[in-house]
């Protein structure tokens, strides 16, 4: 991403992006939290997570706070082809690929205006095939009543911050339900609840 499109971060926050940038560049590996107070010239390391935690909520990075080395750019998979290369059995064998056909191109996906990341943390969706640790890509929600039912969407919550489940709507009532039938369904009133935005992508690093 060049500047022009960094123009909603703080210096410090487009500061540090910058050097992440460059540091991966270098190295092949996310930094450590030390590592980049000490490029920051701070001697604490909350600045650093507030920073990190920013440029996520923006779309920048994909992290995992407590966690080492799972720093990711999102901006990295911008713009790239993916060859297919043919079909894959779930059930019976089929005759292996050989000739590519095709190539998926993600930039669609990844070029949407104001698309941001978040970490999945738990395993409320899991039945939904998102587990704890991926990467979902979501597109901003301007108005949660154009919202179809069954929609995945990230939902900030009082008492509980930001949860990713799907949204249902009757009887003037929010519902946000999980894939995972160990939870129990959120209900809530529409003005208790914000859609910040609805799943694009599902992203797993294996």
């Amino acid at each position: 991403m060049n500047e022009a499109v960094n123009n909603n971060l703080t210096d410090a926050q487009n500061e540090l992006l910058e050097w992440i940038k460059n540091y991966l560049k270098d190295f092949q590996h996310s930094p450590s939290i030390r590592q980049m107070m000490n490029a920051m010239g701070l001697k604490s390391p909350a600045p650093i997570q507030s920073r990190l935690k920013h440029l996520q909520e923006k779309g920048y990075i994909s992290w995992q706070e407590g966690r080492a080395r799972t720093l990711q750019l999102v901006d990295s998979l911008m713009d790239q082809e993916i060859p297919v290369l043919g079909s894959i059995a779930a059930g019976g064998l089929i005759e292996s690929y050989s000739d590519l056909n095709e190539t998926l191109d993600l930039s669609d996906v990844l070029s949407k205006k104001d698309i941001f990341a978040l970490t999945v943390n738990g395993d409320s969706m899991q039945d939904a095939f998102i587990t704890d640790g991926d990467m979902v890509l979501m597109e901003p929600v301007f108005d949660k009543n154009y919202l179809k039912n069954g929609t995945i969407v990230s939902a900030m919550v009082p008492g509980i911050g930001t949860t990713l489940k799907y949204f249902f709507k009757k009887d003037n009532k929010i519902f946000l339900e999980a894939a995972n039938t160990n939870y129990e369904p959120i209900i809530l009133d529409p003005n208790q609840v914000s859609i910040q935005g609805k799943l694009l992508a599902v992203w797993r690093k294996c």
